[in-house]
């Protein structure tokens, strides 16, 4: 028998909009494709995403961590006409998954998919952005979020993934877990910022740049 919580994350997909039918088909390559396919934003995540980012209709968007691309067809889906993603990605094994499926999608133009180490792209980007996802390296959030906050634009956004670190914030005791708990405390005490945390899938922090 289903424990209560994921009783409840069914019911909420079940009474969500679907994914169309290139999600789903990237969802199930995803699992069947790469070692870790819990990597995959998938369904509420990625309508949420998609939410988020049609309320915003950001001209510019940065991603960091592509992974199969998923996440990133749900961000495109708010863009403006004449906008641009912009994701990154470190592992280049993964580009033949998520390149495919963005030439197969109807924001190919739009998306501009970079291979290779983050922190040593987003100081080259000359671009100032509406919307930032990060999902990459947890123990690297804070050095992300200190790289792109010079380059959101004033009343931005950034979404960060798996802050909760399956409730393991609630008590850290492994690495990954005292590092994300620090990110997320140093985020509430960031005096040009405001954010609030979502328990969705493994907790998203919605951040708003305010100075």
């Amino acid at each position: 028998m289903k424990n209560d919580q994921q009783a409840i994350w069914d019911y909420c997909a079940t009474y969500s909009t679907v994914q169309n039918d290139l999600l789903v088909e990237l969802e199930r390559v995803s699992n069947l494709r790469t070692l870790a396919p819990q990597m995959i934003s998938g369904h509420l995540q990625g309508r949420m995403l998609s939410f988020i980012s049609h309320m915003v209709r950001p001209s510019l968007i940065l991603e960091i961590g592509t992974f199969t691309g998923y996440g990133t067809l749900c961000l495109a889906e708010g863009l403006q006409k004449s906008g641009t993603i912009y994701t990154i990605e470190v592992n280049p094994e993964l580009a033949y998954i998520s390149n495919d499926f963005f030439k197969r999608s109807m924001y190919d133009d739009q998306i501009n998919a970079i291979s290779g180490d983050a922190i040593s792209i987003i100081p080259t980007l000359r671009n100032s952005f509406d919307l930032i996802y990060i999902d990459a390296g947890k123990m690297n959030n804070w050095e992300y979020l200190n790289l792109v906050l010079p380059k959101l634009n004033k009343g931005g956004f950034i979404i960060t993934d798996n802050v909760l670190w399956s409730g393991k914030v609630l008590s850290p005791s492994d690495r990954v877990a005292i590092q994300i708990n620090d990110f997320n405390k140093k985020v509430y005490e960031h005096p040009g910022i405001e954010n609030v945390i979502l328990p969705i899938r493994d907790g998203m922090s919605i951040i708003r740049k305010i100075d």
